[in-house]
């Protein structure tokens, strides 16, 4: 069993860097392709913010790319440079994702309001975690190995929750987009490809976690026995 496992994880491992080198890839490749109302992300962001009653929300530039965010707690859009200044297909993709985040703390999106309560524990959890592992195969201890294994648990969880909120984060995008005119038709293919390749990433991220927890557990029970 546990040859597979590692088997798996291997794979999932290949599939968390083929979709870091898509989201890339694919990034790079529509924001050389301007968009034919010539907004940026900025504007594309303030326009959709505006529209649905958040003009108290503040847009911020930040340095990086792929960085943008939003932030919850002090409720801000944070951009990257390329996104907030340019006006490609990219650049008014990812910013209207994160609108979509700001949309759904508005609306009390419940996966959303689910994962706020949840970081606090699993920060703490997921750094944790780790040492308490170690520490559990290093000296046999079956207890610090089990008390890793539900921390990580709870890492595991949180990604988990996390996938619902980042497509239908998309989803709301995409559909906001097409409503307020941002891009046309044509362009609806450019925003899918970029939005799609951004979800990979945390379908990959929670694929490898979920195998990573089940050949935890599985490790612990066979040592048990």
């Amino acid at each position: 069993m546990m040859p597979l496992m590692y088997l798996l994880l291997a794979v999932a491992f290949i599939f968390s860097v083929w979709a870091q080198f898509r989201v890339k890839g694919n990034f790079k490749k529509w924001a050389k392709v301007p968009n034919m109302n010539g907004l940026t992300g900025y504007e594309a962001a303030r326009r959709m913010l505006d529209a649905n009653g958040l003009y108290d929300v503040p847009i911020e530039p930040v340095q990086g790319t792929l960085t943008d965010h939003y932030d919850p707690i002090n409720r801000v859009v944070r951009l990257s440079e390329p996104v907030y200044y340019e006006s490609s297909i990219a650049a008014v993709s990812v910013a209207c994702h994160e609108i979509g985040h700001a949309i759904q703390h508005k609306e009390h999106y419940p996966m959303l309001a689910l994962r706020h309560r949840m970081f606090p524990v699993v920060n703490f959890a997921s750094g944790v975690a780790p040492f308490m592992l170690l520490a559990g195969f290093i000296f046999s201890s079956f207890n610090l190995i089990g008390l890793g294994i539900i921390f990580f648990s709870a890492a595991v969880a949180f990604q988990l929750v996390t996938l619902p909120v980042e497509f239908n984060a998309s989803s709301r995008a995409r559909r906001i987009m097409v409503q307020q005119g941002f891009i046309r038709n044509d362009e609806e293919r450019g925003v899918a490809k970029v939005l799609n390749a951004a979800a990979l990433t945390y379908v990959a991220a929670a694929l490898v976690s979920l195998i990573e927890l089940i050949r935890l557990i599985l490790m612990f029970l066979g040592n048990r026995d």
